[in-house]
C-alpha cells in the first residue's frame, strides 16, 4: 500500500503552501489581472510550465526521498490528471449549456479550483485517517472504483447535462438569480435586490463536479500510496494544470473517443489493486507501467480512429465566444 508514515516535514507542509498561494496570486494578480479570451498558444504555455513544475517537483521528492516515493507521486500525478480530463468534458457542457463567455471562463475556473483545493485537502486528510484506523475500508473504496470504471465504461457515450440536475435545479429554487450577465460578476443588484449571474451558476455546477471526480480520484491514489503529502501534492499540481488544460483542450476533447474506455480501465485496475492490497503486492513501478500503458493506449487508439475515419463536413461546437482561440 505504500508508506504509512509521510515524508512531508513541517517545513515542506510550510513551503509548498506557501508555493501554491505565490503561484496562485501570480496567475490572477499579474498574467489575467485583466478578464480575457484565453487562446490556444497561452494555455499551451502554462501547460507546459505547470507539467514542467510537477516533474521538477518529482525529480525532487526522487532525489531527497528516493525512487519509492518518487515513483508513487508520479503515478498518483498521472492518475489525477488523467482523471482531470473527464472533468473538462463536463466543464465544455457547463459553460456552453449556460452560454458563458469565453472572456469570464478563466475566472470561473479559477474560483472553482480554489475552492477545489480546500475542500480536496479536507477529503484526502480525512480519507487517510479512516483508512489507518479503519483497514477494512480499503476494501469498500477499491469496490467503489471498480464499480465507477464499470459505469464510466457503459455510460461513456451518454451525454451529460448538468444544467439540468437536482442541483441546479435546487439552486434556481433557493438562490435569487438572473440570465443576465454582469460583466465579471457573480452577484448583480437589480431593484434592491442581489441577484446571482449566470457565472455563479456555472461556478456552483464547476466545484460540484469537482467533488464527485475528487470521489473517484483520491480513493485511487490511496490504491498507490497513503502517505498525505504525496497524496496531497499530486493533486495540487494536477489541480493547477487544470485551467490551462481546459483551455488546450476544449475544442479537441471530444476527438479521444476512447479515452473514458482508458480511464475507466484504470479505475478498475487501482480498485483490483486496493481490494486484493493484503492479497497480492503491486509495486509502484508496475502500477506506473500498468497505468501509463492502459492511457497511452486509449490515447493512441484514439488518434488512429480519427486518422483513418472519413471525412465529414465540421459541426461547430464552439463554446460561445472561442471562435478567436
Amino acid at each position: 500500500m505504500g508508506n504509512l508514515e509521510s515524508i512531508g516535514s513541517p517545513a515542506l507542509w510550510g513551503g509548498f503552501i506557501v508555493f501554491v498561494i505565490a503561484m496562485l496570486a501570480l496567475d490572477l494578480g499579474v498574467f489575467h489581472r485583466k478578464a480575457h479570451v484565453v487562446k490556444f498558444k497561452e494555455a499551451l504555455g502554462w501547460s507546459v510550465v505547470w507539467v514542467s513544475l510537477s516533474l521538477v517537483f518529482n525529480a525532487v521528492v526522487w532525489w531527497k526521498f528516493g525512487a519509492e516515493p518518487g515513483v508513487q507521486f508520479l503515478t498518483g500525478y498521472l492518475i489525477e490528471k488523467s482523471l482531470s480530463v473527464d472533468n473538462i468534458f463536463v466543464f465544455v457542457v457547463i459553460f456552453s449549456a449556460l452560454r458563458i463567455p469565453a472572456l469570464f471562463q478563466h475566472r470561473v475556473l479559477f474560483w472553482g479550483i480554489l475552492s477545489a483545493l480546500v475542500l480536496r485537502a479536507i477529503m484526502i486528510f480525512a480519507g487517510v485517517a479512516m483508512l489507518e484506523r479503519f483497514h477494512w475500508l480499503i476494501y469498500v473504496f477499491g469496490a467503489f472504483l471498480i464499480l465507477t470504471g464499470v459505469k464510466l465504461f457503459l455510460q461513456r457515450n451518454k451525454e451529460e447535462h448538468p444544467e439540468d440536475g437536482w442541483l441546479m435545479r435546487f439552486a434556481r429554487r433557493t438562490i435569487p438569480s438572473t440570465n443576465t450577465f454582469d460583466g465579471h460578476h457573480f452577484f448583480t443588484k437589480e431593484n434592491a435586490r442581489w441577484l446571482a449571474t449566470p457565472l455563479f451558476m456555472a461556478l456552483l455546477l464547476v466545484e460540484a463536479s469537482d467533488v464527485i471526480f475528487a470521489l473517484d480520484s483520491i480513493p485511487a491514489i490511496f490504491a498507490v500510496t497513503r502517505d498525505p503529502f504525496i497524496v496531497f501534492t499530486s493533486n495540487i499540481f494536477a489541480i493547477l494544470g487544470l485551467r490551462s488544460m481546459f483551455f488546450l483542450l476544449a475544442g479537441a476533447v471530444e476527438k479521444f473517443s476512447y479515452l473514458k474506455v482508458g480511464l475507466s480501465a484504470v479505475l478498475v485496475f487501482v480498485g483490483a489493486k486496493m481490494s486484493l492490497v493484503d492479497v497480492v503486492k503491486v509495486s509502484p513501478a508496475v502500477s506506473l507501467g500498468v497505468i501509463a500503458t492502459l492511457l497511452g493506449g486509449s490515447i493512441v487508439a484514439s488518434l488512429i480512429k480519427n486518422r483513418n475515419a472519413p471525412a465529414t463536413p465540421p459541426v461547430s461546437k464552439e463554446l460561445p465566444g472561442t471562435s478567436e482561440a
